[in-house]
């Protein structure tokens, strides 16, 4: 296919910036949704169909080994038929794994749902930077990555409110129903915007293109940066998957009090990145804001893993935790975005990517070992340590990149 590159504008006008940005964040906003379409049903799955946690546990395991290795494969889909064609697949996947979901009438059927949704999420982040960085004004960029990242919060925020309102009004079925009819709306709502949502392939010209499409892989600074995803999701998937256990566990808080901090945490992170994104506009070294926001997160979480705070304390700390590592999330991407080759975007970002879907993964494995244990302060403080040798990662990234 021989076709121009379209090379992200000098400047635009901002409502045109505006309208990308706003529909590429609703599309990463239903992918964060999606994390959560079985996670948030677990109690039902164990009084319906009398699953224990192992069983639930593999459920996401599934997805995330499958979302992790679609992503890496779906950036070089993405390269060679451009971000569009993908986005819509995903959406639809999405609303056919919903509806799978309010049929299911067993542990296989949630096998089968698990890996479903997991495919659909696969294609998200090469889908969504390729798009972002081929549309979106260079000046602008670092504002995009930042509605990027904090979209996908709310997507997270979204779901549980969005099940437990429809799961106690109509029943879990009909909320999976439900869900399915959203993504179907997502997807009408894209399609008519389809055109701001166009990217164009890389030219290929076998004179100058003569490497393989995976030369990519020898460069070292491609795997600093999916070693930098995999610390930095492994210290998030602890917040998220034991939070409220080790609160309950070391202060004795209410399990609504300790969801209200996981909640906290998430707004937290969310604003963060709001005000990130105008750091990574201006920063040269993108490395360096990610390693001071991510050294200053390890630093906040080890002081809530060590005990000395009260219940209060601990929690508010736990909360500006998620500031401090969301302030660091646009910078990250534009230290991705440097790190890239030309023409390469979708697979690059595939690949870094799927580094999260693989902490997200090992994660829990690791850390749920302490747990059983009872060693809760210690799954803090080694979820600390983890996110500061992600700190190492980014500025091995930063070493490796031309400035």
């Amino acid at each position: 296919m021989h076709t121009t590159t379209l090379h992200p504008p000098i400047s635009a006008p901002l409502k045109q910036d505006a309208v990308v940005i706003g529909l590429v964040g609703l599309a990463h906003a239903s992918s964060h949704f999606g994390h959560l379409l079985l996670p948030l049903l677990f109690p039902v799955f164990m009084a319906e169909f009398g699953l224990n946690y192992s069983q639930l546990g593999l459920l996401m395991s599934l997805f995330f080994v499958v979302s992790g290795v679609g992503q890496a494969c779906a950036g070089f889909v993405v390269d060679r038929l451009g971000a569009r064609p993908l986005l819509f697949v995903a959406l639809g996947i999405f609303a056919g794994a919903c509806t799978a979901a309010s049929l299911v009438t067993g542990y296989t059927g949630l096998l089968l749902v698990a890996a479903l949704a997991g495919l659909g999420n696969a294609t998200f982040h090469p889908v969504d930077f390729t798009i972002l960085n081929q549309r979106v004004s260079a000046p602008r960029l670092g504002h995009a990555f930042s509605a990027h990242g904090l979209t996908g919060n709310l997507g997270w925020a979204a779901a549980p409110v969005f099940f437990a309102g429809m799961g106690s009004a109509f029943g879990w079925r009909a909320a999976y129903l439900a869900a399915a009819l959203l993504y179907l709306g997502i997807f009408l709502l894209l399609l008519w915007n389809r055109e701001h949502l166009r990217t164009q392939v890389a030219q290929r010209d076998p004179q100058l293109h003569s490497e393989h499409d995976m030369a990519f892989m020898k460069l070292p600074v491609v795997w600093w940066c999916f070693g930098f995803f995999l610390l930095s999701t492994m210290t998030l998937a602890v917040v998220q998957s034991f939070s409220v256990s080790i609160l309950k566990a070391m202060h004795g808080v209410s399990f609504e009090a300790a969801t209200l901090t996981l909640t906290a945490y998430m707004l937290c992170g969310a604003l963060g990145m709001l005000i990130g994104g105008f750091i990574a506009a201006r920063a040269a070294n993108s490395d360096r804001v990610v390693a001071l926001a991510m050294t200053a997160g390890a630093v906040l979480l080890a002081l809530c893993g060590t005990g000395w705070l009260g219940a209060s304390a601990t929690m508010a700390v736990l909360a500006a935790t998620g500031f401090a590592v969301g302030i660091g999330g646009p910078s990250r991407d534009m230290m991705i975005k440097k790190a890239t080759p030309k023409g390469a975007t979708g697979r690059v970002y595939g690949l870094v990517y799927s580094g999260l879907d693989t902490g997200f993964a090992i994660s829990p494995l690791v850390f749920g070992v302490f747990m059983d244990r009872g060693w809760y302060g210690a799954t803090l403080l080694g979820a600390a340590l983890v996110l500061l040798l992600s700190v190492v990662a980014a500025l091995g990234v930063g070493l490796r990149t031309q400035k």
